[in-house]
């Protein structure tokens, strides 16, 4: 077992990458970002990933089995934590949260899996009957926004959807407060999306649920007719835009904060939510639900108020500048509050139908 030897304050340093990006198809890249400094002082000791970690998911008894829609660079080092503080060893299967969820509606009552922690909550929603409700303190640890309404998941971190503008070419007032308008002509050849990411997919399905299918679809259509540039996932979109190739593109907020600590705050580049309050301004949770057919019940519940507690919420916070859900965590100093933020208030749990967004986008011709 890797010693837990390597805290946050470490990482804190200068020089740091991109935040970890979801790639083609949604899962994240390989490489977690240095951490960003914060208001919580107190270090966390998470280790560096385990290079010997894959080879021990296969092998030997497990206390817990984890299905995991977060990748092994970035949550890798929590698994390792919780290892070395519960004593329990956790067989990990990582892979893309919607492909998972699949899984585990083929495998119904015979998957091995104890938990499933997601990176989007489609994928949650999308598997909600395999679910047992979780204790009330669990959910009770996180604002009724983001948890499910039937308590058969829990938020773990959040990821605000946002328009990231050039600042040499607008400010914040200059953009539209309903992302509806960017169909017009005055933004035509300026707009970045990435259709293939799974955020993007997700932000889609919290339209055709808000709006329905038709207005969602004349948005789609308006886009591309309206030459949208299309980028492979966001972190690609914020340097085109601080590069000023396009002026605002679709991206997930924490982005631009790795950016920021590897260049400065002369990189020409700026968030913000869109006002109206609509399904284009949505937190997107990461979250934790354990299985109805769990073999590990209590190693389960563990593994998911191990992830609610003061260590991991602060390593979403550092090291992803990601929000960190559970009540009494600051996110980083840099972030908005979310209180400030005007966030649609639709149900996560709705977000169960990215497959027919993703059809949507192909019918389109947004995706190949």
């Amino acid at each position: 077992m890797a010693a837990v030897c390597l805290s946050l304050s470490l990482l804190g340093i200068a020089g740091c990458g991109a935040p970890a990006a979801p790639s083609v198809g949604g899962a994240e890249t390989a490489s977690p970002p240095a951490a960003a400094a914060t208001a919580e002082a107190d270090p966390l000791p998470i280790p560096e990933p385990d290079p010997d970690h894959s080879a021990r998911e296969t092998s030997g008894p497990a206390g817990l089995v984890v299905y995991s829609g977060r990748t092994e660079s970035l949550v890798g080092p929590l698994i390792e934590a919780f290892e070395a503080t519960s004593g329990l060893q956790v067989d990990v299967r990582y892979g893309d949260t919607g492909e998972l969820a699949v899984t585990l509606l083929e495998e119904g009552d015979r998957s091995p899996a104890d938990v499933f922690f997601a990176q989007e909550p489609g994928g949650l929603g999308r598997v909600a009957a395999m679910l047992q409700p979780l204790p009330a303190d669990v959910l009770g640890a996180v604002e009724p926004p983001y948890r499910a309404a039937d308590g058969s998941w829990v938020g773990i971190s959040g990821r605000a959807r946002v328009v990231v503008y050039n600042t040499d070419k607008l400010t914040a007032e200059d953009l539209p407060a309903d992302i509806r308008a960017f169909t017009g002509p005055e933004w035509k050849g300026r707009v970045g999306w990435a259709p293939a990411n799974a955020s993007f997919q997700s932000m889609v399905t919290a339209m055709r649920r808000t709006w329905g299918e038709d207005e969602t679809r004349l948005w789609v259509d308006g886009m591309v007719a309206n030459e949208a540039v299309a980028f492979p996932k966001n972190g690609p979109i914020v340097q085109a835009v601080a590069d000023g190739e396009i002026d605002v593109g679709f991206v997930n907020h924490y982005y631009l904060y790795g950016f920021l600590a590897e260049e400065g705050e002369s990189f020409k580049a700026r968030n913000a939510v869109l006002r109206d309050g609509g399904p284009a301004s949505i937190l997107l949770v990461a979250g934790a639900a354990i299985l109805k057919t769990a073999a590990h019940p209590e190693a389960a519940e563990r593994f998911v108020r191990f992830l609610q507690g003061g260590e991991a919420q602060r390593f979403f916070a550092e090291r992803t500048w990601e929000y960190p859900l559970a009540a009494g965590i600051r996110p980083d100093a840099q972030l908005p509050a979310l209180a400030e933020l005007k966030l649609t208030t639709l149900d996560l749990s709705a977000l169960d139908d990215t497959a027919g967004s993703v059809a949507m986008l192909r019918d389109a011709g947004a995706l190949p």
